[in-house]
């Protein structure tokens, strides 16, 4: 069964309390959100292996490490996932970006694809999928899916808030693939939004209805 990373920090509770804020506007609310990926990329990044080196000080010889060779690609739901990938690439500026393109049917919930583009190496990869919200579970689920079938391997979920019902989802269908989240809410309302959540995070991230 795959793990679930609640990732507590201080700094990403305080950012997430007004990212939930109903009051916050789009460029605080998109500020916010790619200091929340940023941050929470350390953790995602953190079973990385590294490898000896050496590097000279203005001292003296040092013997550091860096990453072994990792080839990283962050791959956006569209549209919200857009919102967390200039915050992950402060960290990791070398990535590869792909996108994949699902919307929800508003009267089945369930997940439709119109788009993806991916690197083309992508199961040579460790790939971070990105989206704020993880609600009924079911873009995640088939985003993973599609990356599957493209060949990738070694693949993470990192979102800002999850409902328990998404998550059990994705253990249900993925169970190979981690989940890295800042909160798990209550649960899902009849329209399949997390309560209490923060909305419909591609609205507010771009002002639109």
């Amino acid at each position: 069964m795959s793990r679930v990373h609640l990732i507590d920090h201080p700094l990403i509770q305080h950012k997430l309390t007004f990212i939930r804020d109903k009051n916050t506007g789009s460029k605080d609310f998109r500020d916010l959100v790619s200091e929340v990926a940023t941050l929470m990329a350390y953790e995602v990044t953190r079973d990385f292996p590294l490898e000896d080196a050496e590097v000279e000080t203005p001292i003296g010889l040092a013997r550091t490490r860096v990453i072994a060779g990792k080839k990283v690609g962050i791959i956006a739901i569209l549209r919200a996932g857009l919102g967390m990938i200039d915050g992950m690439l402060k960290l990791i500026p070398a990535a590869k970006v792909g996108h994949i393109g699902i919307y929800r049917d508003p009267e089945t919930l369930k997940p439709i694809d119109y788009y993806c583009k991916l690197p083309p190496d992508v199961s040579e990869r460790d790939l971070i999928l990105v989206d704020p919200m993880l609600a009924t579970g079911g873009s995640a689920t088939a985003a993973i899916r599609f990356l599957k079938e493209r060949g990738a391997v070694n693949i993470k979920l990192m979102v800002l808030i999850a409902a328990p019902e998404g998550i059990r989802m994705v253990q249900e269908h993925h169970p190979d693939v981690d989940v890295f989240t800042a909160a798990i809410d209550e649960r899902l309302n009849s329209h399949g939004y997390i309560v209490p959540g923060l909305g419909d995070a591609g609205d507010r991230l771009f002002g639109t209805k």
